[in-house]
């Protein structure tokens, strides 16, 4: 596992997943790519499905991964593994989290027709609680359910970046093959 080249960007690097152009160039230079992985996602807007716009979710969170996940076929090594990182909120529904969990729904099912497809190992990922940003948003926010975020930072109930990072390497790089869908599991406390 260790000596792989790695490149990244995020939102102090600037690649915009929203443009198919940009990722394309980006995987172009770095090719054969060994190992992609999709986690840019935004969470929100939170609020009832009948009043919040999906868009920005859509854009980052569904066109994001499949603008990624193109580049990435186009020049993964033959051995190449895609990573697609969803969510718990995929397959389980949380009220006022409409576009986050449609679009982590649309991540999972892309994911599984890639694979059916034959065009490379690809596995959707819910990577459990991380304490990102994006759970400070949520501990911040008032919406049903908060409580079970709140809970989980006094607790430190956390997966740390390590541990999902050991888990993602294991199978791109070892002999571990779950699922095509699969969650990490919670890191021994």
């Amino acid at each position: 596992m260790a000596g792989h080249l790695v490149w990244g960007c995020s939102r102090s690097y600037g690649v915009d997943v929203t443009d198919a152009e940009a990722l394309e160039r980006f995987a172009a230079l770095r090719a054969p790519i060994d190992l992609w992985v999709n986690n840019a996602g935004v969470l929100g807007p939170l609020g009832p499905v009948s009043d919040v716009d999906f868009r920005r979710n859509l854009e980052v969170n569904v066109l994001g991964v499949v603008h990624g996940t193109q580049a990435f076929l186009r020049h993964k090594a033959p051995d190449g593994v895609l990573v697609n990182v969803s969510s718990g909120a995929a397959t389980t529904p949380y009220e006022h989290w409409g576009p986050y969990c449609a679009s982590k729904a649309a991540v999972e099912m892309l994911t599984e027709v890639t694979v059916l497809e034959g065009h490379a190992r690809a596995y959707a990922v819910s990577p459990g609680l991380i304490d990102t940003e994006m759970q400070a948003e949520l501990r911040r926010t008032d919406f049903p359910g908060r409580d079970r975020f709140v809970r989980a930072k006094e607790a430190e109930a956390f997966n740390s970046p390590a541990w999902v990072a050991g888990h993602l390497l294991d199978v791109a790089f070892g002999d571990v093959r779950p699922p095509t869908r699969w969650r990490i599991p919670d890191e021994p406390r």
